[in-house]
């Protein structure tokens, strides 16, 4: 019997991180956008604060509706970044688990496991082949 730790797979194996990377780089920009995006919303938010006591109740309520209108519009594009990247990351990680699915059971059948299993509340650490999994997909991705 033998036992794999996905969690540790997915932080370890070099295909895992190469995966994290890619995401990282191809959704890098669209994030900074959101953060510059955010930070300027929030100032324009103080502004109004600012000025607020000084304005008509026509230039407060047109003021709010705006921010109101331009909050709306961060959130859902925040939203939409937050989907397109766990989409992106799930079909990452999909990949990555289907190579290291292959790697265990080359694992498994090159030592004669009878069985592998992927999550256990207590695996004594003899049965641990991780590290084993880890290392081949390492050396498969080179």
């Amino acid at each position: 019997m033998g036992f794999v730790n996905t969690d540790r797979i997915f932080k370890e194996a070099s295909t895992a991180k190469a995966a994290q990377a890619k995401l990282e780089q191809e959704f890098s920009k669209r994030e900074k956008e959101l953060v510059d995006l955010g930070a300027s919303l929030k100032a324009l938010v103080d502004k109004f604060e600012r000025e607020a006591p000084t304005l008509s109740e026509t230039q407060k309520n047109t003021r709010q509706k705006q921010l109101l209108e331009q909050d709306r519009d961060f959130q859902r594009k925040r939203r939409e970044f937050q989907e397109d990247l766990n989409s992106r990351k799930n079909e990452e990680l999909q990949q990555v688990l289907e190579r290291a699915n292959k790697v265990v059971k080359q694992v498994a059948e090159a030592e004669k496991y009878d069985v592998v299993l992927q999550e256990a509340v207590y695996i004594s650490p003899k049965h641990d082949i991780t590290d084993k999994v880890i290392k081949a997909l390492n050396n498969n991705a080179k």
